[in-house]
């Protein structure tokens, strides 16, 4: 949205410019001319409507391009916090497990043998794993 923003701006000045540039010449009818090609003969009043609908497609180009901006900042942010909150959550993973290792070299117990009697025992921290493999939706890229 903000390229075509961008695009839509870029072209409605260059029309402009370029109709302003090539049509100098006053009188009663303009014979409006772009690039050495007629388009059209017009008036003053045609001239001022044709100038208010370039003016709306031009202001049509600046809402797109501010809507797109703001659309891209909002989704950055968004991104960015789930970045943080991963990561936090990836931190308190890592410090639950230092912990749990802790606690079986300190009872004595090799590294491999809590995990075989896991959530058995008084002392047990550890939760059971599911007894069926978790299923995940598919991913549609963008969305």
């Amino acid at each position: 949205m903000l390229i075509l923003g961008l695009l839509l701006l870029a072209c409605t000045a260059a029309f402009v410019g370029l109709a302003i540039a090539d049509n100098i010449s006053g009188g009663p009818h303009y014979d409006v001319s772009i690039l050495g090609h007629h388009i059209a003969s017009l008036n003053g009043l045609a001239i001022f409507c044709a100038g208010l609908a370039l003016a709306l497609i031009f202001g049509l180009g600046c809402m797109m391009a501010m809507t797109g901006g703001l659309l891209h900042r909002r989704k950055a942010r968004r991104n960015r916090a789930i970045r943080r909150d991963a990561a936090a959550t990836a931190r308190e993973r890592d410090t639950l497990a230092a912990r749990v290792g802790d606690e079986d070299a300190a009872a004595g117990a090799p590294a491999g043998a809590g995990t075989a009697a896991a959530g058995t025992g008084e002392g047990s921290h550890r939760v059971d794993a599911p007894s069926r493999p978790r299923h995940h939706a598919r991913h549609l890229f963008g969305h």
